[in-house]
């Protein structure tokens, strides 16, 4: 007796069309070129030890004469915002008719273990914005942070606000604190002082491993499993040969940049309080009075609305705006819908603040 009403028929059919497809798979992904770091034309214009500034090639006849500098996190690699041709937020920024710089942070070394946030913020950042302000003899840019970059740009404002015209914030974590940060949860314990003593740098391949646990069932099996259905689309496979190229192309973080993030920003929660150092000044996000664009993800794993929106509660700008966008931390920059979304949105935003 069969419940199911299942034949045998059927099965063998399944079986042999799923066969086709891995047969069809193999040979696609065998001919697949090069993955290709970031899509949209760009030179560099000044280096400095593992980082690299570069400078997008425009795309319009027009351009809003104050550029913006995107200054991305120290986790991962920045090419996730120009990962491919039309699901690229550098390419619709500059479609948009923005002027659009970008920090590459490189591959720390062994040696570089000692870098601190000050050397990153007051160091590398300021430098990049006087580079950019010098080249086109202005007083003040545009500053747009991703999700730690954010973090950056935030402390980079109060200490240099005469340099910053107006602030984007996409997917930044502001208060560390909240219910539903679980990557806060699970570092409040860890004993950080050791594990830089122990480790020097932290290796890129580590931290991966953390991000990917905090959904260790879509992130780590169910994609794998729906590969299977799209092994014959060579298009849908390069997508997803892309970000999986970006997911686990984590550079490692120095130790003493790391050992100041996690203590003072995730334990501490010193952001909203107001205690985080930076050198000797500390970080009162108090006095940041230019415009603000805050951008956070309704459905973001790595960084909840609630810790982004707690921007508004902790600057004083009088023109600050917030924008939800409906996906999660990395849709918002790569998904079809975030490019008709959030780069028009900025373009537009800067064109009425020029």
């Amino acid at each position: 007796m069969n419940p199911f009403n299942i034949k045998p028929e059927d099965i063998a059919h399944e079986i042999y069309e799923f066969n086709s497809k891995l047969a069809q798979g193999f040979r696609i992904l065998s001919e697949l070129d090069e993955i290709e770091e970031g899509v949209s034309a760009k030179e560099v214009v000044y280096q400095e030890d593992n980082l690299v500034l570069y400078h997008f090639k425009p795309r319009t006849k027009t351009q809003n004469p104050i550029p913006l500098l995107i200054v991305y996190a120290l986790v991962n690699r920045p090419y996730m915002a120009d990962l491919q041709e039309g699901r690229s937020m550098v390419q619709g920024l500059l479609d948009g008719g923005v002027d659009v710089y970008l920090i590459d942070w490189g591959y720390p070394k062994s040696a570089d273990k000692y870098l601190t946030l000050d050397d990153y913020i007051n160091g590398y950042i300021d430098t990049c914005v006087d580079f950019i302000r010098d080249a086109q003899h202005l007083e003040n840019i545009n500053l747009l942070g991703i999700c730690q970059g954010g973090a950056f740009s935030l402390c980079y404002t109060v200490l240099h606000q005469e340099k910053v015209k107006n602030l984007i914030t996409t997917v930044t974590p502001i208060d560390f604190h909240t219910k539903t940060d679980l990557l806060s949860h699970m570092v409040q314990d860890y004993d950080i002082d050791q594990i830089v003593d122990t480790l020097g740098n932290i290796s890129g391949e580590l931290l991966n491993a953390t991000f990917l646990s905090l959904k260790p069932y879509t992130l780590m099996g169910q994609k794998y499993v729906d590969l299977v259905d799209i092994l014959d689309d060579k298009e849908k496979i390069m997508n997803f040969m892309r970000m999986e190229k970006w997911i686990f192309d984590s550079p490692d973080l120095v130790g003493a940049a790391f050992r100041e993030f996690i203590k003072q920003f995730y334990q501490e929660n010193g952001l909203v309080k107001g205690t985080v150092k930076i050198g000797d000044d500390v970080i009162d996000l108090g006095k940041i009075t230019i415009p603000i664009l805050n951008i956070f993800a309704r459905d973001d794993h790595l960084v909840p609305p609630d810790s982004s929106k707690a921007l508004a509660g902790c600057v004083n700008s009088k023109d600050y705006q917030s924008l939800e966008f409906p996906g999660g931390h990395i849709g918002i920059y790569v998904s079809g819908k975030a490019q008709k979304m959030i780069p028009p949105t900025v373009a537009s935003w800067l064109a009425k603040r020029t």
